[in-house]
């Protein structure tokens, strides 16, 4: 697809939030009509921030961002706003129109066909899953057909079939599209250009090509820049080292002396910061509570089919040392089970007494976010003092201001780390997961799979990361949709 004229334009853009905090200075880019861009950075780099600047939402402190006139931005966010929980379908889309439109249901049919959805308008947003809701939310994006689609982690909570029509549509969007994602295979398969963001430098770079050769690209950019800094070090120290020998002498070695500073500060001068990618999480291990017997027993499950329950018995008994996965397509009510499951609100299971459980929320919505991290933190620990507390912090990357701040303020990596933190402080005897790779970088992905592997606890899991799947060592796997054929 040929791209057209510039519809982005960055001129030397400055930011920083109110925290003194700059995230990126000077920022000059340009994207054009049509083209498929991802955005890459380590967290906090500023990838969020970029589309807020986008839209309008934040400001520049300085420099200059320019949309082609007339252009229409449409932003699907990876996460549903509290707000639109209670609406039903039809009244999430009617939001984002300033006046009473009347052939809405059409258009509703259209983006909803488009994105491989199937759900009665009447429902409401809080009863679907997380799979069906990050359709909905890249639906509610599409209905004004926007000039420029921003799609933050458009792939979380969607199984493979959910992912491979978003692949397809993407390919045919004849419009502007720029993603944040850390799913690399789904971004190689239609990115065309990606812009770095540098956390550290606070610059951003353009790169062009699919999003592996670009990766490859940046390697060799670290490499040939550690090259260079550690040649320019060497020099460094064999000139200073004659400086001290030349100083205290006379005549012509002073004045060689004197020469040496100058190109000892030239090499200073020519040193260049370089990328550095996101700091991996140690390994780590969740201790466990002590506890005798079958942890809990799954006697009857229930699913959605065809928008109504339908319960199915069963008989499984969940033990310490083993992980059950659950799985099933989106909307068959997976989301919906684990909640009642942790909840104990499921009289199909039986957890038994004294057991605690540890509960990861694909949407977080089990943290306070009016709470700082050390509170949620200090909340959950089984035993242990502050400095417990500030340890288990700083093993998830939770340092400095990030630990006292509201957690509504995290990034989405954060919140994810932050749940991992708070298993550690609660020594649970059953860990209840759903969706726990969502919006985790991928190179801490490893580190949980096998911390989870040593966890002497049950697992419970649903996920349809299958690469972060294949790491566990699954015991048996509960299919949802088969067990109802």
């Amino acid at each position: 697809m040929a791209h057209g004229d510039v519809i982005i334009r960055f001129n030397d853009v400055s930011f920083q939030y109110s925290t003194n905090k700059p995230i990126l200075t000077e920022a000059s880019f340009s994207v054009r009509e049509n083209s498929k861009v991802t955005i890459m950075g380590q967290n906090g780099a500023g990838k969020s921030t970029i589309f807020q600047l986008i839209t309008g939402e934040l400001k520049p402190d300085k420099g200059e961002i320019n949309i082609l006139n007339g252009a229409s931005i449409g932003i699907a966010l990876q996460v549903m706003p509290a707000e639109y929980v209670g609406l039903t379908v039809k009244e999430f889309f009617e939001s984002t129109f300033d006046n009473k439109k009347h052939d809405i249901d059409r258009d509703i049919a259209r983006v909803l066909e488009v994105v491989n959805l199937s759900v009665p308008t009447q429902w409401t947003v809080g009863d679907l899953s997380g799979g069906q809701q990050a359709r909905l939310l890249l639906a509610h994006a599409l209905i004004h057909e926007p000039d420029i689609l921003l799609l933050d982690e458009p792939t979380n909570n969607l199984d493979t079939q959910g992912i491979d029509h978003l692949i397809a549509f993407l390919l045919g969007y004849e419009k502007t599209v720029i993603v944040i994602s850390h799913d690399a295979a789904f971004l190689n398969l239609f990115t065309d250009g990606v812009l770095h963001l540098d956390v550290y430098s606070k610059k951003v770079d353009w790169y062009v090509g699919d999003y592996y050769v670009v990766v490859e690209e940046i390697q060799a950019q670290v490499a040939r820049e550690q090259r260079q800094n550690a040649q320019l070090k060497k020099n460094i120290i064999d000139r200073k080292q004659k400086v001290n020998q030349f100083s205290h002498k006379g005549g012509k070695m002073r004045r060689l002396a004197s020469k040496l500073k100058d190109e000892i500060a030239e090499d200073e001068e020519n040193m260049v910061t370089v990328r550095r990618e996101d700091k991996t999480i140690a390994p780590f291990v969740i201790p466990v509570q002590e506890f005798s017997g079958a942890v809990a027993h799954l006697n009857e499950v229930t699913i959605i089919q065809d928008g109504a329950p339908r319960d199915k018995e069963v008989n499984i008994d969940i033990r310490k040392g083993e992980i059950l996965r659950i799985t099933g397509p989106n909307g068959i009510g997976k989301t919906t089970l684990l909640k009642a499951l942790a909840s104990e609100a499921h009289t199909g299971m039986v957890i038994n007494e004294g057991a605690r459980v540890g509960y990861y929320r694909q949407d977080f919505s089990g943290l306070d976010f009016e709470q700082t991290p050390f509170e949620a933190l200090q909340q959950v620990m089984f035993e242990g003092s502050d400095q417990d507390v500030y340890a288990a912090a700083a093993h998830f990357l939770l340092r400095g201001d990030s630990l006292h701040t509201p957690i509504g303020s995290l990034s989405e990596g954060q919140k994810g780390l932050l749940s991992y933190a708070r298993f550690v402080l609660q020594q649970p005897v059953l860990l209840i997961l759903d969706e726990p790779t969502n919006h985790i970088n991928f190179r801490h992905l490893p580190v949980i799979a096998q911390s989870l592997n040593n966890y002497d606890g049950a697992i419970i899991v649903v996920s349809h990361d299958d690469e972060f799947v294949d790491q566990l060592d699954v015991d048996s796997t509960l299919n949802l949709d088969k067990l109802f054929k």
